[in-house]
């Protein structure tokens, strides 16, 4: 199913699943991608869906639309797309397209660890919890606790070039990074997803989350929580 993952100054918005044949994109409320901002039309824009195919048609709007810099009439979407509609960005992503080849940030980011760095970073003990437990109020690491499906959580990239790219964390261990700059882990465990200081070109180093270092120890995760590494900004959504 393709996507449009809406975007201001790199920062993720919003994001739709493009399951309907007709997506309009402007400022008035009754579009399906609502951009409330004064530089883009009331309808702006029009995406139509046609078997596998995706059209976007400008709506005679006032301040254009643009694909990837270049101001369109019409324009078949391509993977990577990234629509222009004031100073807002679409980046249209299409899944069939996108899986037949490893994602750019992954080929950039994930890293393949060695056995000896797996071992290393599952015997690091996790800090103490960052936030209060939800109110529903079962430990999340109660000895007689039911057994419960897996947790499932993705990373969603917030700035720089690959702003809106998406990692699903279905691995147990998930390296990220740049080596020699700063590498980190995030290990997926019975009671949530952890995040591991593993290696930094500068000593002490470590990822911030929701900006403060993680420090050694390994930091537990909660939705919503922005990871800076390496220069990157990432958003953990959990669920």
């Amino acid at each position: 199913m393709a996507r449009l993952i809406l975007s201001l100054d790199s920062q993720v918005l919003a994001e739709y699943n493009m399951n309907k044949e007709r997506y309009t994109i402007g400022r008035l409320p009754d579009n399906d991608v609502r951009i409330d901002n004064p530089a883009v039309s009331g309808h702006h824009a029009l995406i139509i869906n046609i078997l596998n195919d995706s059209f976007l048609e400008d709506l005679n709007s006032t301040n254009g639309t643009y694909v990837n810099g270049k101001l369109i009439k019409k324009h078949a979407l391509q993977h990577g797309d990234v629509i222009t509609c004031g100073h807002h960005q679409l980046r249209f992503v299409d899944n069939q397209t996108g899986d037949t080849e490893p994602d750019e940030f992954e080929k950039t980011m994930v890293i393949q660890p060695s056995q000896a760095l797996e071992d290393k970073i599952r015997a690091i003990k996790a800090g103490p919890d960052p936030a209060p437990r939800p109110a529903s109020g079962k430990g999340d690491d109660a000895a007689g606790a039911s057994p419960t499906a897996p947790p499932k959580a993705k990373l969603q990239v917030l700035s720089g070039a690959f702003a809106g790219r998406e990692l699903e964390l279905i691995k147990a261990l998930t390296t990220l990074g740049r080596p020699g700059i700063q590498v980190a882990a995030i290990t997926r465990r019975a009671d949530g997803f952890y995040l591991v200081h593993v290696d930094s070109g500068t000593p002490d180093d470590y990822p911030l989350v929701n900006g403060h270092p993680i420090g050694p120890q390994a930091r537990r995760l909660i939705d919503n929580d922005v990871i800076t590494l390496a220069g990157v900004k990432m958003g953990f959504f959990s669920g």
